[in-house]
């Protein structure tokens, strides 16, 4: 048995906002409820609901700048930046800018749609 997995082949998450997320590591990808790791990209205008996770989030912005609203704070994020997230934390994501942020995204244990707990 090998003692490593190298990913090229990320699943991509079915999305209707125009956000690119390709899962490299986690459970749709490869069954780890560990660790997610995803390559993301936020089109201008973008944002999501609020929501308070059960993981903590680590974000790395490789290009363009990214806004986070952490309980009542503004936090914008630019290339080369990086932020830990607490668990149990309210947080929105979003892209208020006029170009695409790409960066990456780490969660602890792996995100699920089931521990994200987005507001509507």
């Amino acid at each position: 048995m090998k003692k490593y997995l190298i990913q090229s082949t990320p699943f991509v998450v079915p999305t209707t906002d125009g956000k690119l997320i390709e899962e490299h590591h986690g459970k749709a990808s490869t069954a780890n409820n560990d660790i997610s790791i995803a390559h993301m990209v936020a089109p201008p205008k973008w944002s999501e609901p609020f929501q308070t996770p059960d993981f903590e989030e680590y974000t790395y912005i490789i290009k363009g700048k990214k806004q986070f609203i952490i309980e009542d704070e503004i936090i914008i994020l630019e290339a080369g930046q990086s932020i830990k997230i607490e668990k149990n934390t309210r947080v929105q994501y979003s892209n208020p800018f006029d170009e695409s942020c790409e960066y990456i995204a780490i969660c602890k244990p792996a995100f699920s749609i089931e521990n994200v707990n987005r507001e509507d």
